[in-house]
């Protein structure tokens, strides 16, 4: 019988999976060029809403042959900052797929160019501002524009993601942080059918003297008067321990003790503190309990 030598077999193999050398030709220069990485798995285009306003969207999708009743879909927002995170938490944890987190799209709503947080997003995310000292604070941008990019949200985009993937109608998600968050709380106060699962991640209750809460009492009178709606998203709610932009920690423990009130008719929700993070730090941390949630279901 043939023996091997380990430290002969281990050289042969490194040898093998060397690189050539370079050429004479080849400066040390030429070999540094580096060149723009792009995510697998993923695309992006440019999309017009119908009032006029450009928005960037990007898609992380699985490989393969589509489930037969169609992929889950996550939507993201704030996706120039908050898509790749979920985009290669996705791809990567398909390797080992427990939870089939890696069979499902997220698509994250973007604005063109490079800013990581565009001032456009006061616009889409908010009402008119009424608070004086609020105003002030942010002449410089518009507000108001949350009735509009919600219509494009589930007038456009949905729809042309379902023209483009096999989705699945119903397995419809939303994540949103900070005044992604306050949004997210208004699409379940005012379209409580629109998702299945809504991610409000450190939501900026506070913004504009908490006038959110108005919208929270009419959702909670529509729930007693009823009729109760089809469909009521289930709700995730998230903050850091040490967040402080106001006060949004202590405003969404008391938002999940509220909303733990209303299972009684039919509203299913949670809240989840993580401990030692701050404003700017719950998104990374956000990410997989997302996920898990935009993945479960009925």
């Amino acid at each position: 019988m043939k023996t091997y030598s380990l430290g002969v077999s281990f050289a042969m193999l490194a040898l093998a999976l060397a690189p050539a050398p370079l050429k004479a030709a080849e400066s040390a220069k030429d070999a540094a060029v580096a060149t723009e990485y792009v995510l697998p798995q993923t695309e992006t285009w440019k999309m017009t809403s119908k009032d006029g306003q450009e928005f960037r969207i990007y898609v992380s999708r699985p490989e393969g042959e589509a489930p037969k009743e169609g992929y889950p879909v996550l939507y993201v927002l704030d996706g120039n900052a908050l898509f790749t995170g979920f985009a290669e938490a996705r791809r990567v944890q398909s390797v080992y797929d427990n939870e089939k987190i890696g069979k499902m799209i997220i698509v994250g709503i973007g604005h063109p160019g490079d800013k990581i947080y565009d001032g456009r997003r006061i616009y889409d995310f908010t009402a008119d501002v009424q608070m004086p000292a609020l105003k002030a604070q942010f002449k410089d941008y518009r507000s108001g524009g949350r009735d509009l990019f919600l219509s494009f949200l589930l007038n456009e985009v949905q729809p042309d993601i379902a023209r483009r993937y096999k989705t699945h109608p119903y397995r419809q998600s939303l994540y949103g942080h900070s005044l992604g968050g306050l949004f997210s709380l208004y699409v379940l106060y005012t379209r409580p059918e629109a998702f299945h699962t809504i991610i409000a991640a450190s939501p900026a209750i506070w913004w504009d003297d908490q006038r959110v809460l108005e919208e929270e009492r009419a959702f909670v009178r529509r729930l007693e008067k009823g009729p109760k709606p089809a469909r009521i998203s289930r709700l995730l709610l998230i903050a850091g321990e040490e967040e402080a932009e106001g006060p949004i920690t202590l405003d969404t423990i008391l938002l999940g003790k509220r909303m733990e009130a209303l299972s009684k008719y039919g509203v299913r929700s949670q809240y989840e503190v993580f401990e030692e993070e701050t404003h700017i730090s719950v998104p990374a941390r956000a990410v997989t309990p997302t996920l898990r949630h935009a993945m479960q279901w009925p």
